[in-house]
């Protein structure tokens, strides 16, 4: 991990957030967005991803949190690198509660690539979690789950997509929510009219309800 973005809680820090940039992004891309709608009582991390050769980009180097191989569901996808990322993302979770904040008090999430982070972390991680946002992205290593679950199958996710998204089509964030609601029954998937590839007010209004639902 390249570094991060913390922005503290304002008032007594009772809870975390962590959230994981798009691809080529960095921590610094999302943070003053969702320090905006924070809580107070919330601390805010916001992780860079590492420099790697990217092969859906020709091999370019650029802040990644894994390999993709194309956008398409058939191009494969790099295992080993998920996987890897899933450890640093569950490394992030512990620290914080080595800080004493309980696991149920930390919302995981991401944009893009860095949601999809986020969904499959949820899955692979002992910790049960406060929540999970999803921001246009889909569920890695589909083909894993049921079978390798290891937790959070009932904890609240919030998927949202554009339904003019030319990047991660609105129908990936759509099977993917459909086949998380076959072991977690608390996904709750939005689609927002005319929203590309990014986010909107409407969104992050949606977002600062579900943390002040998930953390209050």
């Amino acid at each position: 991990m390249a570094g991060k973005v913390i922005i503290e809680a304002s008032a007594k820090h009772t809870a975390t957030v962590i959230f994981f940039h798009g691809l080529g992004d960095t921590g610094h891309g999302w943070a003053s967005s969702l320090a905006e709608i924070k809580p107070a009582f919330v601390k805010l991390v916001c992780p860079t991803a590492p420099t790697i050769p990217v092969t859906l980009n020709s091999g370019f180097r650029m802040p990644a949190w894994f390999d993709l191989k194309g956008l398409d569901l058939s191009a494969g996808e790099d295992t080993e690198g998920i996987q890897r990322a899933a450890a640093s993302v569950h490394s992030l979770i512990e620290d914080e509660i080595k800080g004493g904040i309980p696991s149920n008090r930390i919302i995981i999430g991401g944009f893009s690539q860095g949601g999809a982070l986020s969904l499959y972390s949820s899955l692979v991680t002992q910790h049960t979690l406060g929540g999970v946002v999803a921001l246009s992205c889909w569920l890695p290593l589909r083909d894993s789950f049921p079978a390798k679950i290891v937790g959070n199958t009932e904890t609240p996710i919030i998927m949202c997509h554009g339904d003019s998204d030319p990047i991660v089509p609105h129908r990936w964030g759509e099977q993917s929510a459909a086949l998380f609601k076959k072991f977690n029954k608390s996904v709750e998937f939005r689609t927002y009219r005319n929203l590309a590839h990014s986010s909107s007010d409407e969104e992050m209004r949606d977002v600062k309800a579900f943390i002040m639902r998930n953390l209050a």
